[in-house]
């Protein structure tokens, strides 16, 4: 007789009691269990929250702060709220993403389906104005709760002169010093440089340049594989540009499971994206009109030369603590500049704090809004809690890759005896009808208890599909408890059902 999904729980508890002793095991164990968070304080006076930072960490923690009835104050440099991921980065990036899709899906896709044009061109200006369109109206809408809430907004650039008084330089050219019990570090993150290389956001240019040329370039050259570069790759494909992609590791997406990269590799390459992996660049040269690179295997060896109108450089991000006084006020940072805070974001200066891309973890906007709702709700008294192995990550290419827990080879390092469930989006109903049925569903679990460790997703919308899986395993479902949930038909959802049976048992199928 199968085991309870009860029964298999408890059976998980004891594995992981009985493993103890051996370092992996207890490594394993911390990952899939929460740890609880107690009550810090700071002194000072006048505000009883200050955040120096309008970002997704930033202006949901000042929100959130002003909710539980504490005076609140944020700070924001930019002149407009949501920071880099609202103003030059996640939001336009996918109205930029959206709209190149239409064209290809116009272009290559709405015959099959009926739909004819007697041709198909695309209108950059108008393109960039509705993602600019987009942009202003979501800024817009965060002023319109800071004053909902009655939160404070000072804009200008601040920075330490004590630990409870930030000294502004405001956008109108005036200083002025706010005052807080508990000051926030929510200042994101920057694009990082490579040596030798001059942004100069025309011709050599960050994510935030490639979000708004001003026209299509007739070949691009991405440094990076990782999502920004990926996603960016993918607007200027679709809409014409030969894109080649310049990677110094040997796969691209680091963090995705080795099985889904390799497939999503192939479908990216498909769509007629050149990669060049293991691949190091030596030098720049912006004489002529285009952008000439000299690039050499990673390994050392013979030199070669490529070509463009455009280099996107996308090579990671680093934190922005710079300019903050930091220094002044002793607060402890690491090699790489990140800031070091226990769990509950309380730095070593009592009152100060810090959370999203400032300190460890995922880079990333929703990550940052959990850190400040928990980072506040220590502040107010209450618990919050942020668990890093339940935040998914997404890459928005098309199709989209999605994951949240472990990937196979986490799995596998942690010793833990595992099963594997596929699903292919070939052989569900929905994909198939609209005619859009490239990717899978992988999920690992726990062999003994059948807990779900990790989900992985590559499909159109993988990144609202996840949301299932990131709720699975953050109450601990097995395999069996997706499997035996009702999924509407026809939906692409059902592909996480039959990869749940699949796991635990068999699919139908397929």
């Amino acid at each position: 007789m199968a085991m309870s999904s009860l029964a298999r729980r408890k059976s998980s508890l004891l594995l992981s009691k009985s493993l103890c002793n051996s370092s992996d095991a207890v490594k394993y164990s911390l990952s899939l269990t929460s740890f609880s968070r107690g009550f810090a304080s700071g002194s000072g006076d006048d505000n009883d929250v200050v955040v120096i930072g309008g970002g997704p960490g930033g202006y949901v923690a000042a929100i959130k702060a002003a909710q539980l009835g504490l005076k609140t104050t944020c700070i924001e440099k930019r002149g407009a709220l949501g920071g880099t991921c609202l103003n030059v980065g996640c939001i336009p990036s996918k109205a930029l993403l959206h709209s190149s899709h239409m064209y290809h899906e116009a272009l290559h896709s709405f015959a099959n389906h009926g739909v004819k044009f007697p041709s198909v061109e695309v209108d950059l200006p108008a393109m960039m104005a509705q993602k600019d369109k987009a942009v202003t109206n979501l800024t817009r809408g965060i002023e319109g709760l800071f004053k909902k809430n009655k939160v404070n907004y000072v804009k200008g650039y601040g920075k330490f002169i004590s630990p409870s008084e930030v000294s502004v330089d405001t956008l109108e050219g005036e200083n002025t010093v706010v005052k807080g019990k508990n000051i926030i570090v929510a200042t994101g993150s920057d694009v990082k440089s490579l040596p030798g290389i001059t942004i100069d956001e025309k011709r050599i240019v960050s994510s935030t340049g490639a979000l708004a040329l001003s026209e299509i370039p007739k070949k691009l050259i991405v440094i990076g594989a990782g999502y920004i570069g990926l996603e960016m790759g993918s607007v200027w494909g679709r809409l014409g540009s030969e894109v080649t992609v310049v990677e110094f590791a040997a796969d691209i997406v680091p963090t995705m499971d080795s099985e889904i990269r390799k497939q999503f590799q192939r479908t990216l390459e498909k769509q007629k994206m050149k990669f060049m992996l293991k691949t190091k660049v030596v030098s720049v040269d912006t004489s002529g009109n285009g952008v000439k690179l000299t690039l050499e295997p990673a390994a050392g060896g013979e030199q070669s030369t490529l070509e463009a109108d455009v280099v996107l450089v996308s090579a990671g991000r680093t934190p922005f603590t710079s300019g903050l006084g930091l220094d002044k006020i002793g607060v402890e940072t690491d090699k790489v500049g990140r800031i070091i805070v226990n769990e509950r974001f309380s730095t070593n200066v009592q009152g100060v704090y810090a959370i999203g891309d400032v300190i460890p973890g995922p880079m990333l906007a929703h990550k940052a809004e959990e850190d400040g709702v928990a980072c506040v709700e220590f502040i107010a008294g209450k618990e919050g809690h942020v668990d890093y192995d339940m935040v998914p990550g997404v890459v928005y290419t098309h199709p989209e890759v999605a994951y949240v827990g472990k990937t196979e080879e986490q799995v596998k390092a942690l010793g833990v005896d595992y099963r594997v469930g596929k699903f292919p989006f070939l052989a569900n109903s929905r994909a198939k009808a609209i005619d859009d049925a490239e990717g899978l569903v992988k999920i690992l679990a726990e062999k003994e208890s059948d807990k779900i460790l990790g989900v992985h997703i590559m499909s159109p919308n993988a990144g609202e599909l996840i949301h299932e899986a990131v709720l699975a395993l953050q109450y601990g479902a097995s395999s069996e408890d997706i499997a035996r949930t009702c999924h509407a038909h026809p939906t692409m959802s059902e592909a996480l059902k039959e990869a749940a049976m699949a796991t635990y048992d068999k699919p139908i199928h397929i």
